[in-house]
C-alpha cells in the first residue's frame, strides 16, 4: 500500500473520511468572525456605560433632587402653619372682641329662672353642675370682687365696659383676683355651694344700672341662649 503524503488534501479520522475544507471558505470564516468582532466593539463603544457618567454631572443631579424635596417640606410646614396661625387668629379675634358674650358653662342644668321664690326675689338663675367644673366669664371686663359674699358664698363680680355687672355665686374655688381684666370666656372659678345654696349650682346675675335683670332675654339679645335648657325642664315638668 502506498503512504499517503501529508500534503494531500484528504484525511482520516479514525475510519470516517473528513474532507478538508477549501482554503478559500476557511478564509471566508475567519474574515467574518473579525468583522463580526469589529461590529461587537464598535457596537459596545457607542453605547453609555453609567460607571463613565462625570461624578459632577450626577453630583448636580443629586443637588437638584435634594432641593425639590427641600422645596416640598417648606411649602408643607408653611401650609401647616398658615392654618394653625388661621385658628389661633380666630380664636383670638373672638377671644379680644368687645361684644363677644357667651354662656358661663359647656353643661348645666336648668334649675331656677329668675323672679320671685318664696316671696322674695331670686335675682339671677341656677346653673346646675358637677362641684368642681370651672365656669367662664361672659363677657370681658374687670374683676371687682373675688371672694365671699354674704350669701353669694365664694363670689365673682365682674364689671364690663358699659357698666353692666355679671355676678357668679357658691364657688368651691376662685381662679381670679380683684382688679384683673378677663375676656370672655376666661375662667373665673369652679362650681360649689358655698353660702345659702341647695346644691353645687353657679348662681348668674346680671345687672344693670346697679339693678338685677332677667339675664335670659338679656343674653338672648347677645346670641347666648339660656332659654333652650329652661323650655326643656318647662316640658319636662308639664309632661310629668
Amino acid at each position: 500500500m502506498r503512504q499517503r503524503l501529508s500534503s494531500e488534501p484528504d484525511r482520516y479520522r479514525g475510519r470516517r473520511r473528513v474532507p478538508t475544507p477549501p482554503r478559500s471558505r476557511y478564509a471566508a470564516v475567519v474574515t467574518t468572525a473579525f468583522v463580526g468582532a469589529g461590529v461587537v466593539a464598535l457596537g459596545a463603544g457607542g453605547m453609555p456605560d453609567a460607571k463613565a457618567v462625570s461624578p459632577s454631572a450626577l453630583a448636580d443631579l443629586e443637588k437638584a433632587a435634594a432641593t425639590s424635596s427641600d422645596v416640598r417640606d417648606r411649602a408643607a410646614d408653611a401650609d401647616r402653619a398658615s392654618r394653625a396661625e388661621d385658628r389661633g387668629s380666630l380664636e383670638s379675634t373672638l377671644a379680644d372682641a368687645p361684644d363677644v358674650w357667651l354662656l358661663p358653662l359647656e353643661d348645666y342644668d336648668f334649675t331656677a329662672p329668675y323672679g320671685m321664690r318664696w316671696n322674695e326675689l331670686h335675682a339671677g338663675v341656677d346653673l346646675a353642675a358637677p362641684e368642681g367644673a370651672p365656669y367662664v366669664a361672659v363677657h370681658s371686663g374687670t374683676v371687682t370682687k373675688a371672694g365671699w359674699f354674704g350669701g353669694y358664698g365664694y363670689c365673682v363680680i365682674v364689671t364690663h365696659a358699659d357698666g353692666t355687672e355679671s355676678v357668679y355665686g357658691h364657688s368651691s374655688k376662685l381662679l381670679v383676683t380683684e382688679g384683673q381684666e378677663v375676656k370672655a370666656g376666661d375662667q373665673l372659678g369652679l362650681v360649689g355651694m358655698t353660702g345659702y345654696s341647695y346644691g353645687t349650682h353657679l348662681h348668674l346675675e346680671l345687672h344693670v344700672d346697679g339693678k338685677p335683670i332677667d339675664p335670659i332675654p338679656y343674653l338672648q339679645e347677645r346670641g347666648v341662649d339660656l332659654k333652650l335648657q329652661l323650655e326643656d325642664l318647662v316640658g319636662d315638668v308639664a309632661t310629668s
